[in-house]
């Protein structure tokens, strides 16, 4: 009998082990360093190199093989994991060299070292359990964060030296705080100077921070889990960076705004990006590493916020800049001053800056994504021409671009060699075994990007059946893509009797910066307008096939919020509705993702998308579902609309996940969950 498609889902962590990911191009374009794990359902993730040449394959590092696959992970690192969404095990991150000869990655705690071309891995001594280690440039030294401390150790003859120190509790050196990596795509917290010589570190003190405590109530002998967590209205960590040389000088790099974005370090020079606590000014300074002084390269303002684009800054051989900012009405790629895409090419990330050509990610049409090369004035295509979600990598001349299209069941990973193809990097993902009946329309008078998808039985026409909404709904997160991983829960959903749709409202990525900008100050009232618009407009569409007077919603994070709002303040249109990890009082939500659409509390702009006010109009059967352990969206969310819809005397369901974070990583919790939604929603429309 064939598995599941539930318990696959969970098995497979969402069909994400056996993918290859990671990847690293030698400077000369011969070799391609990434990983992934040797099966489908696996979750032990192995280094790899493929050779472009020969098209061939082979395994570096094993933690199997080095008998380690059982991993004690430090604190700091399983944090590490929960922000970057990592969801599988072994070595899930690596440095290598500039010339991509030497690799390091930590391991279960552990140091260790590969030579990529003996194939070689040895381990170094360490005072403690390593944290983010990352080669110098020149293969010489190693970095590493190990109880709070910045180290550095002689990969020749394993002298190890600690650079800086924590002073007090609370302070880190080395490490992104939980701000950089939650909200800014940041997972980083040093970057090596292009000799080797010097060390950009960020110094990071939690102290200002209030405390928060994640408790296990399943588990009253278990300490509950002390947090800093800066909420929105609160004070956040307090950055600074330094620059440390081998030598052991110490030279402050003092910047006035809230938030440090991101540093980068090449040959012509160091720079760091900083952003203002209201979001609205972001600056590109250029950074003396002898002194510590800098000057404004670039400032870029906004009256709602300034977007982080990740990639940014780079420089061309010729030291001209490379930069993403919004003008003329669009995201633009920026070289020197100058746009050189245009507005209605959505640039979405900088992925790599070889030479002269800028490797990037853009949308000209919302629901499809494109890898794009600049070079010498112009823009080209250089992802497929089907349509479908693409990312890459370049160097050497060499291109690696996976891309997955709604034809595919899996993503598929090309390489070219100056243009030409010349091989694949396999992909051991498990098959969905689905059916995709999905259709990518446009409604509501916004013409919002929709996914209808019906289930695999069914005769157009033949019936009306109850409707599922299926959105993520929110700020920079996008679910209507044309990519057959995008709709695998929702297919399945769709097959056990729903028809299902999902809609990308204002706010989402893809579509400018207006659209996006449409939720300034108002988290609610657009989002849930459009999803209206949406059921609408696809009704209208397939108008004997949807049955208006059975629509269910369900979602997690901002899409359980969505849900909850939904049957809250429009129980005429939604009659069901099942949050997951919802956010119900933006005040407890953290300070950079809150306060860029809301603002400081003080404004008075939390009061209308909170879901506290509204328990008393609840008329609609509503499950809440919360991991107990989630030090995202904490647990208090869902338990203080709980108490509120209690005090109003109005019946809902709550599903609390005890030992659960926002990920829902364990598998019989993953598959179950899935079982008991698709339960709840038949009973609620039955």
């Amino acid at each position: 009998m064939s598995e599941s498609f539930p318990r696959l889902h969970a098995r497979t962590r969402r069909f994400t082990l056996g993918v290859p990911r990671g990847f690293t191009i030698a400077p000369d374009g011969a070799r391609i360093v990434f990983l992934r794990t040797k099966g489908g359902s696996d979750p032990v993730t192995c280094l790899w190199e493929f050779d472009v040449a020969s098209g061939t394959e082979r395994l570096i590092a094993d933690p199997r093989a080095m008998a380690v696959d059982d991993e004690d992970l430090p604190p700091e690192e399983r944090a590490r994991r929960e922000r970057s969404r990592e969801q599988a095990g072994g070595i899930v991150a690596y440095s290598t060299d500039a010339a991509v000869t030497t690799a390091v990655f930590a391991l279960s705690g552990g140091l260790y070292v590969a030579d990529l071309k003996t194939r070689r891995v040895r381990r170094l001594k360490t005072p403690g359990a390593v944290i983010d280690p990352r080669v110098s440039p020149n293969g010489v030294h190693v970095g590493y964060v190990a109880g709070g401390a910045f180290h550095v150790q002689d990969l020749e003859d394993e002298v190890d030296h600690t650079l800086a120190r924590p002073e007090s509790p609370g302070v880190t050196y080395g490490l992104a705080e939980f701000i950089a990596a939650e909200e800014m795509d940041r997972m980083r917290g040093y970057w090596w100077s292009p000799s080797g010589d010097a060390v950009l570190v960020e110094r990071a003190d939690e102290s200002p921070v209030e405390k928060w405590h994640i408790a296990d109530p399943a588990n009253p002998a278990r300490p509950a889990t002390e947090q800093r967590y800066p909420a929105a209205g609160t004070a956040n960590a307090t950055v600074e960076l330094f620059v440390l040389t081998l030598s052991g000088a110490r030279v402050p790099v003092p910047f006035d705004d809230e938030y440090l974005v991101t540093a980068s370090w090449d040959t012509h020079g160091l720079s760091i990006v900083t952003l203002t606590r209201d979001q609205k000014t972001m600056r590109l300074l250029a950074v003396d590493p002898d002194t510590g002084t800098s000057t404004v390269v670039r400032e870029d303002t906004d009256p709602a916020w300034v977007d982080i684009v990740v990639g940014v800054p780079g420089h061309l051989s010729d030291g001209s800049l490379v930069w993403v900012a919004a003008d003329g009405g669009g995201h633009r790629l920026i070289i020197g001053d100058e746009p050189v895409t245009p507005p209605s090419l959505q640039v979405r990330e900088i992925l790599d800056v070889d030479g002269d050509a800028v490797l990037f990610r853009a949308s000209g049409e919302p629901t499809e994504i494109a890898l794009w090369a600049y070079r010498d004035g112009g823009i080209t295509l250089v992802s497929p021409a089907e349509s479908g979600v693409y990312n890459g990598h370049t160097a050497g001349g060499t291109l690696v671009v996976t891309g997955q299209t709604l034809g595919d069941e899996g993503a598929v990973t090309r390489v070219l060699h100056h243009g030409k193809p010349v091989g694949h990097i396999v992909s051991h993902a498990e098959r969905p075994g689905l059916d995709l009946r999905v259709s990518l329309i446009r409604t509501g008078k916004r013409d919002l990007a929709t996914a209808v998808l019906l289930p695999s039985g069914h005769v157009p026409g033949s019936a009306r059946l109850p409707v599922l909404l299926d959105p993520y709904g929110g700020p920079h997160a996008q679910r209507v893509l044309a990519a057959s991983g995008a709709f695998l829960t929702s297919q399945w959903f769709a097959d056990q009797g729903f028809a299902v749709v999902v809609a990308d409202g204002r706010g989402t990525p893809g579509r400018g910066p207006e659209f996006e900008r449409s939720v300034l100050h108002d988290l609610a009232t657009p989002v849930l307008e459009d999803q209206v618009d949406a059921l609408q407009g696809a009704a209208a569409q397939f108008p004997d096939d949807l049955d208006l007077s059975r629509v269910g919603i369900r979602g997690w994070s901002f899409g359980g919020f969505l849900a909850a709002l939904a049957v809250l303040r429009r129980p005429d249109v939604f009659h069901a509705a099942i949050a997951g990890a919802p956010v119900t009082d933006w005040r407890l939500y953290d300070t950079c993702y809150t306060e860029r659409y809301l603002g400081h509390p003080d404004e008075g702009h939390y009061d209308s998308p909170s879901l506290l006010a509204d328990a008393e109009k609840l008329d609609r059967p509503l499950m809440l579902i919360h991991g107990l352990a989630d030090d995202n969206v904490v647990a208090a969310h869902t338990l203080r609309l709980s108490s509120a819809l209690l005090a109003a005397g109005r019946p809902h369901t709550v599903l609390p996940l005890s030992g659960v974070t926002h990920m829902t990583p364990q598998e019989v919790v993953a598959e179950n969950l899935l079982l008991l939604q698709v339960d709840f929603l038949k009973r609620a429309l039955a």
